[in-house]
């Protein structure tokens, strides 16, 4: 897998997009918050990063809502923990405008409220890359896949539960890598190509 060091744009309404940015510093990877039409010029790849659905759908002004769709035809695009919801091709919450992206269905905080969150090992596919034991997760009011389209492929796994998955050049995690020191699917999202 050859990586891209293109510039990471992170979405920087709310939520925890600092450590996505030292995530990828830590890459010496070029990365800067998105907060404005403007800011997504010149960018390769964007971060769709954790915080609450509700209010990143809120906070997601018409031309900003736009302008992402539009970079997403052309470019890899992350999805984490909330941002997971967001890349999903629909929501059960009417509250919830996701992008519509990835073809899975999720229950919002499905594997509790924030009193529950947890850290486990994970079972990562092979294609992920060395090293090849568990990847360890954190899980904080994380939303949990309740059913995958036919071409969406599962990455990381919780027991049975898929936890990270791929549909194309859409990356999503219902957990946050960015708050581990293992950077590997940091590596595999500079892999995707568009």
């Amino acid at each position: 897998m050859a990586e891209s060091h293109s510039t990471v744009g992170v979405l920087a309404l709310q939520g925890d997009f600092e450590k996505h940015l030292q995530a990828f510093a830590a890459l010496k990877v070029l990365a800067r918050e998105v907060r404005a039409v403007s800011d997504l010029d010149g960018l390769g790849r964007l971060i769709v990063p954790g915080g609450e659905s509700t209010t990143m759908t809120l906070l997601l002004v018409p031309e900003l809502r736009a302008a992402i769709m539009n970079f997403c035809r052309a470019h890899p695009v992350w999805g984490t923990c909330a941002g997971m919801i967001m890349l999903a091709k629909e929501s059960a919450d009417p509250r919830v405008k996701p992008f519509g992206l990835i073809d899975m269905d999720l229950e919002r905080n499905g594997y509790g409220r924030q009193v529950h969150s947890f850290e486990a090992d994970l079972r990562v596919e092979p294609e992920i890359g060395e090293p090849s034991g568990p990847l360890r997760g954190v899980f904080i009011r994380a939303p949990r896949v309740k059913g995958l389209g036919a071409g969406v492929r599962p990455l990381v796994w919780l027991g049975d539960d898929a936890v990270a998955v791929r549909q194309g050049h859409f990356l999503a995690s219902a957990f946050h890598p960015e708050l581990t020191g293992d950077l590997r699917l940091q590596r595999y999202f500079l892999a995707m190509n568009p």
